[in-house]
C-alpha cells in the first residue's frame, strides 16, 4: 500500500482571498488527485474537529452536504470514517491528527463503495487555518509532480564550493606566515604565540572517528536532551569562528586601531565590540532558531564561518591522514546511511533520523546549510522545505583542499595541486546533486566527494613525481627561503 504526499490549498473569504497551501497525506491506491489547481474542485471546509466520526449518530444530518469536512483521528478506521462521511453526503474527508503524519492505509477491498477523497492533515494546520483564513474557508486537495530538479541546489553548491576554496586558502597563507617566521628568528617566537592550529596524526584520526561514531548513536537514543547540548556547543564554536573570520579580515584595515590597557594586557577597541557582535549574533540565532523565514541565513553564516575557522585550524600533516580521515569518514556515511536500516527497529537510517529529530522531534541539529527551496511541491511543506549539506561534507574534503594548499606553497607548485582538488570538490558536489535527482532520495556526499578529491589530488602527485613527498608530508619548511 502506497502513502503519497499532497497538497491541501486553502482559501478565505476575504476580498482579495488570502490563501495558504497545507501538507496532506493520501494513499494513491484509494483516489487520484489532479496534479494542477486548474483541474481542482473547491469545497467548503466543514470544521468537526470535537468529533472522531466513529459513528453516524455523532453529526447532525444534513451538516456535511456537499463539504469538505475534517474530523479527529480516533479509534475506527480511516474507510469506516469515510464510508459513514461519504452516506452523510460530504464530498471530502480530512483526518486530523496530533501526532506525526504516518502512510494512510486499510483494507479498500471491503469498501469498494467508497469514492470520495481521503487524506491525513496536521491538526496543528487546521488551527492555523482557522487563525489565518478565517472561519468560511474553501479547500481543494492536488498533488503536483515532484520537480525534477530544485535551484536551491545552486545555492547550496555555491556555498560549499566557497567555503572549501576560501578554507583551503586560508590555511595557505597561514602556512606562508609560517614559513616565513622559521626563517626570521626575530619573528619566530610571535609566530608561535599566535599559533592556533591542532595537527592530526593517524591516531588522532582513528579516535575523532570513533567519538563521531558513539556521539551520532548517543543522539540517536538520547536526542531530546542531547540536542540543546550541541546547539549551546554550536553557539560557543560558532562564535567564535565568526570572531576570528572577521578579526583576521580587521586585521588587514589600517584604521581604528585605538588600543585600550587592562590587566597589563593591550586589546585594540574595535575587536572587543567585535566581539560583542558575534557573540549577540550568536545568541539572536538560538533565540530564534526556529523562525523559518529568516533564521537560516544567519545559521548558514554562522555555519560557514565555524567550517572556516576549522579547515584553517585543523591541520592534516600529510596524504596518508588525509585518506585514512577521509576514507573512514566515508565508511562512516555509509553505514549509518545505508547499513543502519537493516538493524533499526523501524527500518529507518540512523544519520537521516538524526538529521530530521527522531520521532518527529521539533528541535534540529544545526550541523547543515539551509536554504528554503525554491521550487514548489508537496515535499516542501510535508517533509524538508529546505535543501540541506551537512557540516561534514564541507569540513572533510576542505581538510585535504588545504592540506594540497599547503604543499602548495611548501614546493612553490603554483597551487597546482589546490585548484585541481578544488575542481575536484566542486565534481564531486555535481555528481551528488546528480545522484540525489535520479534516486529521489537522500545521499551520503561523502559517497562522491571523497573519491573525487583523493583520486584527483593522488594523479596530480603521481603524474608530478611527488607522490612519495606528498604522501609523507614535507619536512624541509626549516630550509625555506622567501
Amino acid at each position: 500500500v502506497a502513502a503519497d504526499e499532497g497538497i491541501l490549498h486553502a482559501s478565505g473569504s476575504g476580498v482579495p482571498p488570502v490563501t495558504k497551501d497545507y501538507c496532506i497525506i493520501y494513499n494513491s491506491n484509494w483516489v487520484s488527485l489532479p496534479k494542477t489547481l486548474d483541474n481542482a474542485t473547491f469545497r467548503t471546509l466543514e470544521n468537526l474537529t470535537s468529533t472522531v466520526l466513529c459513528s453516524s449518530s455523532e453529526v447532525p444530518s444534513g451538516l456535511m452536504k456537499d463539504k469538505a469536512v475534517v474530523v479527529m483521528r480516533g479509534n475506527c478506521t480511516f474507510l469506516e470514517k469515510a464510508r459513514i462521511a461519504q452516506s452523510l453526503g460530504a464530498k471530502m474527508l480530512l483526518i486530523a491528527s496530533k501526532s506525526r503524519l504516518s502512510s494512510i492505509s486499510d483494507n479498500k477491498t471491503d469498501f469498494e463503495d467508497v469514492t470520495l477523497p481521503v487524506a491525513l492533515i496536521r491538526y496543528n494546520d487546521i488551527v492555523d487555518m482557522q487563525l489565518v483564513l478565517g472561519n468560511e474557508v474553501n479547500v481543494t486537495l492536488y498533488s503536483p509532480p515532484l520537480p525534477e530538479f530544485d535551484y536551491s541546489m545552486v545555492v547550496i553548491f555555491l556555498i560549499a564550493v566557497f567555503t572549501v576554496a576560501l578554507g583551503g586558502y586560508w590555511s595557505g597563507v597561514a602556512e606562508l606566515e609560517n614559513l616565513k617566521a622559521v626563517a626570521s628568528p626575530g619573528e619566530r617566537e610571535t609566530r608561535r604565540k599566535k599559533e592556533e592550529n591542532v595537527t592530526f596524526t593517524p591516531v588522532t584520526v582513528i579516535l575523532f572517528v570513533v567519538i563521531c561514531c558513539v556521539m551520532l548513536v548517543l543522539l540517536y537514543f538520547f536526542y531530546k536532551w542531547l540536542v540543546y547540548v550541541i546547539i549551546s556547543v554550536f553557539c560557543l564554536a560558532s562564535a567564535m569562528s565568526l570572531y576570528n573570520c572577521l578579526a583576521a579580515l580587521i586585521g588587514e584595515i589600517p584604521f581604528g586601531q585605538c588600543r585600550i590597557t587592562c590587566c597589563n594586557k593591550t586589546i585594540e577597541v574595535r575587536l572587543i565590540f567585535l566581539a560583542v557582535f558575534c557573540i549577540a549574533a550568536a545568541v539572536v540565532w538560538a533565540v530564534f532558531r526556529n523562525e523559518d523565514r529568516w533564521a537560516w541565513i544567519l545559521q548558514d553564516i554562522l555555519g560557514v564561518a565555524f567550517c572556516l575557522n576549522f579547515i584553517k585550524t585543523l591541520k592534516m600533516p600529510n596524504f596518508k591522514s588525509c585518506v585514512i580521515l577521509l576514507g573512514l569518514l566515508l565508511l562512516y556515511d555509509v553505514f549509518f546511511v545505508f547499513i543502519t536500516p537493516f538493524i533499526t527497529k523501524n527500518g529507518a537510517s540512523i544519520m537521516v533520523e538524526v538529521a530530521a529529530g527522531p520521532f518527529g522531534n521539533s528541535e534540529k541539529l544545526p550541523v547543515v546549510i539551509r536554504v528554503p527551496r525554491l521550487e514548489h511541491s508537496a515535499s516542501t511543506l510535508c517533509d524538508l522545505p529546505f535543501s540541506l549539506l551537512g557540516f561534514g561534507d564541507i569540513i572533510v574534503p576542505g581538510l585535504l583542499v588545504a592540506y594540497c594548499r599547503r604543499f602548495d606553497v611548501q614546493t612553490r607548485s603554483s597551487s597546482v595541486y589546490y585548484i585541481s582538488c578544488t575542481i575536484a570538490y566542486a565534481v564531486g558536489m555535481v555528481l551528488t546533486f546528480v545522484v540525489l535527482a535520479l534516486m529521489k532520495m537522500g545521499q551520503p556526499a561523502l559517497l562522491y566527494l571523497v573519491p573525487c578529491t583523493l583520486i584527483t589530488s593522488s594523479l596530480v602527485a603521481w603524474r608530478r613525481k611527488e607522490m612519495k613527498k606528498f604522501w609523507k608530508g614535507s619536512s624541509y619548511q626549516v630550509g625555506w627561503m622567501p
